[in-house]
């Protein structure tokens, strides 16, 4: 190997470390945000479970009935995409759209209305490029989101539904498993399934107007946790998915320097030994 191939190797161990820097710096950012991803979702999981069971208790009425809970025919369906804000997160992003290009195209294809609200930026990348028909945007919100923004979206959701825009509305996100598996799902938000338990039976609590009332007014609460708890473990998964990336692409990086390491030094010993065997041959002919 010539000198000045010695030097591109030189340059491209160097080069490499300097990636390998940033990949374990992104790997630690990614490990913070996701610890505390956790632990807003574990904070806001016993208010939402209360409420679960509130509507449970109330739709166990054999004469409840609700606008939220009727079955319709299906003509057009609103889909809510939850994907991350920005890449080098391995295959999170290109699964849950991969997924949602998928449920999307199933409707279109039997001549159904199909319209799509985008949460983060490459769900909004993504539906603008295959040209489907976004009725809002939310990239960046992710990582701040509060359960007032939440309620913006669910608020406009709900009205577009009670307004018949929509027969039903799905929501496709990304769900935290563990560190190493993120799933991509799709859930049905509304209308409502029969979350009741069991054979139904009459409520031993009185509800003020009505059941009914008291459940319709629940709705937005209900969906509000539904959204929030979806984008929340949406971006623990994306920063577990980051986090193996990029603890990946470090190992890489590090097995990349040993293999040049030692390619360079093997280079160099042999030219130490070229330049050896030059002169004591040079000093065998003076002799």
């Amino acid at each position: 190997m010539s000198t000045a191939n010695m030097k591109d190797v030189k340059r491209r161990i160097k080069s490499v470390e300097s990636t390998m820097q940033i990949t374990k710096a992104m790997q630690l950012v990614a490990s913070s945000k996701l610890r505390r991803a956790k632990e807003r979702a574990l904070a806001a999981q016993p208010f939402f479970a209360a409420l679960y069971d509130t509507m449970s208790d109330i739709s166990n009425d054999p004469a409840f009935t609700s606008i939220y809970t009727k079955k319709k025919v299906l003509r057009s369906t609103l889909f809510v995409v939850i994907a991350g804000d920005r890449g080098l997160a391995g295959g999170f992003n290109s699964n849950v759209l991969k997924l949602a290009a998928q449920k999307i195209t199933e409707l279109t294809d039997k001549k159904e209305k199909v319209s799509v609200i985008c949460v983060g930026r490459k769900s909004v990348e993504f539906c603008e490029k295959r040209g489907f028909d976004i009725v809002a945007r939310y990239p960046q919100v992710a990582e701040s989101l509060s359960i007032v923004d939440a309620e913006d979206i669910a608020d406009e959701i709900i009205e577009q539904f009670r307004c018949g825009y929509y027969d039903q509305v799905d929501m496709i996100y990304t769900t935290f498993v563990s560190a190493l598996s993120q799933v991509p799902v799709a859930v049905e938000v509304l209308p409502v399934k029969d979350i009741s338990t069991g054979l139904r039976h009459r409520s031993l609590i009185e509800y003020d107007p009505s059941p009914e009332e008291v459940f319709d007014g629940l709705i937005p609460q209900y969906l509000t946790g539904l959204i929030y708890a979806a984008v929340v473990d949406s971006f623990a998964s994306e920063q577990a998915a980051r986090r193996t990336a990029m603890e990946n692409a470090s190992d890489n990086a590090e097995e990349m320097i040993e293999n040049l390491s030692l390619l360079y030094n093997r280079a160099r010993q042999a030219m130490i030994t070229q330049e050896l065997t030059e002169i004591s041959s040079a000093s065998l002919r003076d002799e």
